[in-house]
């Protein structure tokens, strides 16, 4: 029989079985996903806060967040489009909804959740052209209930997620319509490319994560030209027109994408929030109910303003102070001064003389404070002067400390400060907003600074204010923001406001600055990366009377692990096996050539491309110094799940090799049918820990989870 005929029988034959089973797939997807998925009827795990965040882009209200923007605009839009009238404050997991139209946000974000299960399933057709492969590899995370769970709520994972999911079938259709020798200008080819690029694009919208993805779909990509270069009975050219269609494809086209997604963003969110803090002055000016929108001020700063001080550090907060003081054993047990990224009325200061209290001269009584003048800084609630002296900082203690001093403004000579222009010349004038100003100590000769770091519940977790004797501190900048005082001209603040490229480059750097601070707060589930492919602890997602438990299905979870280490011997021992072959100029024959010949090659290809899937979405995590949380393996189980379906295919077939015909079918498929069954008794046996768990927990008497508690660190 010739190889048309064998492919036109083979089509016809496994056409049916593959829509059979795609709708199959489709059908249980559904089916689980949407089964109970209104319980609870109360906020759950971080549904408090992107449900929050939806709520402020219904009422346009600007906030702060280390994600990018559109898994939480797309939240929004299904809460508006479905009725959600954005007024539930979505305070703390346990409360109760009450009739708030909350059920459109979970079903969107469960739908795309649910149809990351069919894409995948796409992706492992397009990957092996094998029904057995992606049979195994699509019910792994079918019966996942970890996946399921986390694909349930009003969060941000399914949404990123689906786009993932999108992104890996994009890439390897785009490597088959490569493979086939497509035109690199095609309609079909630049459509699967654009939607590549879409998917890219979205993924990166949602969260920083989803940068692994585009390393993954770049060195695919790199991949797919290698091999067009590498065969030369094509020319060069070609290869030079697939570079330049995937160029605009798959770098501007998901580029500008991205700047869009922001542009909406910042368009939606126009109204101050309390998120204003983290941004600086001229961000602020644009969001409407923020002190400097549509607002005025003196353009120079002269001595008696009442003024704010805000630090140019990315994400830097105000100069601020209160009542109380530093603890015992901190230093100088004198009144705190901290950096606060929120306004408030402990944000303000009076400029005053270094050696009186008050100066007059000039136009109306008013003389501008100057590049290189000597002046206290008295905080105008509580009438101390900002302080420093020998003593070590709080936190930082190669710093000097600084502390509130004084009564009424009158202190001694450490209130001193020598105020300069950065830059800038002395006699120069300080204007407001626009002059970067440092502070030096005019006896100690540090610079006033803040370290970022933050301080523990004794200083409210505000940041560190310190004096830096390295006068070269970069942090060291600042600048008066707000200005009131009346015996000068004003000017309005729309001179300072930002445009949408300063805007833009800033939200990144302050998302930057947050996400490499974020810290464990007390209490709080963390975990670390070596316990996420063993399953070593789960996370409640719901307690009290209705307990759903986020925890991985051991069954899948740990079979993964164990096929990750086995594709590591595999891929060691082929290459081996290759190289032997080219040193002997020896081909591979026999059974072995049956056994790694177009289906075999093509299975081990993919389940390399699987197995980078795997480590380039969990390896970096190892190296990141920020909290870290269990779901955050969840895009690296897909890879696996993926990993683990080809792999079994891949061991399956090639012990069918060495056995005969009829005894290689039946330990096929009594190994196919073990793998199936005790996936799915799996799902059967956990999956209470996805919809509700009621009564004693696991180890308590009467359980209905008695038995299932596998390791004492589950808390289920």
């Amino acid at each position: 029989m010739s190889e048309k005929v064998k492919k036109k029988v083979f089509s016809k034959s496994s056409v049916k079985g593959w829509w059979i089973l795609f709708g199959v797939i489709c059908a249980a997807t559904f089916l689980t996903r949407f089964y109970k998925v209104l319980e609870p009827d109360h906020v759950c795990w971080d549904e408090t806060h992107f449900g929050k965040m939806a709520s402020w882009y219904i009422n346009r209200t600007f906030f702060f967040d280390v994600h990018p923007p559109l898994g939480k605009m797309l939240i929004a839009l299904s809460g508006k489009l479905s009725g959600y009238d954005g007024k539930y404050p979505f305070e703390k997991p346990g409360d109760k909804y009450n009739g708030t139209r909350y059920e459109g946000m979970r079903i969107f974000c469960t739908t795309l959740g649910a149809l990351t299960v069919p894409i995948t399933f796409l992706s492992i057709w397009e990957m092996t052209q094998s029904l057995e492969a992606t049979s195994i590899g699509t019910i792994l995370l079918l019966c996942d209930v970890g996946y399921l769970t986390l694909n349930r709520y009003i969060l941000l994972d399914p949404i990123l997620l689906f786009f993932m999911s999108c992104a890996i079938y994009g890439a390897f259709k785009v490597r088959t319509l490569t493979d086939t020798g497509l035109p690199p200008y095609s309609t079909r080819m630049l459509s699967w490319q654009l939607f590549l690029g879409w998917s890219l694009a979205c993924t990166m919208s949602v969260k920083f994560v989803g940068l692994f993805l585009v390393l993954f779909v770049g060195l695919r990509t790199i991949a797919d030209l290698w091999n067009i270069l590498g065969d030369l009975t094509k020319p060069v050219m070609l290869t030079l027109k697939h570079l330049i269609g995937r160029t605009f494809t798959l770098i501007l086209w998901p580029i500008i994408l991205y700047v869009f997604f922001f542009w909406i963003h910042l368009t939606v969110l126009s109204k101050s929030g309390n998120g204003d803090g983290f941004y600086s002055s001229g961000f602020q000016a644009r969001l409407e109910g923020n002190s400097l929108h549509n607002a005025s001020a003196p353009r120079l700063v002269a001595y008696g303003a009442l003024v704010t001080l805000k630090n140019h550090r990315t994400g830097g907060g105000y100069l601020h102070s209160h009542h109380h003081l530093y603890p015992a054993g901190v230093g100088a047990r004198q009144q705190q001064i901290t950096t606060y990224t929120h306004k408030d009325d402990n944000n303000r200061w009076v400029v005053k003389p270094y050696d009186r209290e008050s100066v007059s001269g000039g136009a109306g009584g008013a003389v501008v404070v100057r590049s290189g003048d000597l002046v206290r800084l008295t905080h105008a609630a509580t009438g101390r002067n900002l302080h420093s002296h020998r003593e070590r900082a709080p936190l930082s203690h190669k710093y000097l400390q600084v502390t509130g001093y004084g009564e009424d403004g009158i202190g001694d000579a450490n209130d001193v400060w020598k105020i300069l222009i950065s830059g800038g010349k002395d006699g120069e004038e300080i204007q407001t907003v626009r002059s970067k100003l440092m502070f030096v100590h005019y006896l100690q000769t540090c610079v006033l600074t803040t370290t970022g770091k933050q301080l523990p519940k004794w200083g409210y977790e505000q940041q560190e204010v310190a004096c830096n004797p390295n006068l070269r501190d970069k942090h060291a900048l600042w600048n008066v923001e707000d200005n009131l005082f009346d015996d000068l001209p004003k000017v309005s603040f729309d001179a300072y406001a930002s445009g949408f490229l300063e805007r833009f480059i800033e939200s990144h750097a302050v998302m930057f600055q947050g996400n490499s601070g974020l810290k464990p707060k007390e209490g709080e589930v963390t975990s670390q990366p070596w316990q996420w492919p063993i399953n070593y602890r789960g996370q409640f997602f719901s307690g009290s009377g209705h307990r759903v438990y986020l925890l991985g299905n051991p069954v899948v979870w740990w079979t993964n692990l164990i096929f990750l280490v086995v594709f590591f011997f595999i891929y060691i021992i082929n290459s081996i096996r290759e190289k032997r072959a080219e040193a002997f100029g020896k081909p591979l024959k026999g059974k072995t050539k049956r056994q790694h010949g177009d289906g075999g090659g093509r299975l081990l290809n993919a389940a390399g491309w699987s197995f980078v899937g795997w480590a380039l979405h969990y390896v970096p995590f190892w190296a990141m110094g920020r909290v870290l949380y269990f779901h955050h393996y969840f895009p690296a189980l897909v890879f696996s799940s993926m990993l683990t379906g080809i792999l079994t295919e891949y061991l399956l077939r090639s012990i069918k090799s060495y056995l005969s015909p009829e005894l290689g079918r039946s330990v096929y498929q009594c190994a196919m049918g073990l793998v199936i069954s005790s996936t799915v008794y799996s799902f059967y046996l956990f999956s209470p820990l996805a919809y509700g768990m009621t009564g004693p927990l696991a180890h308590e008497p009467n359980s209905t989870m008695t038995g299932l508690k596998w390791l004492e660190s589950w808390e289920f």
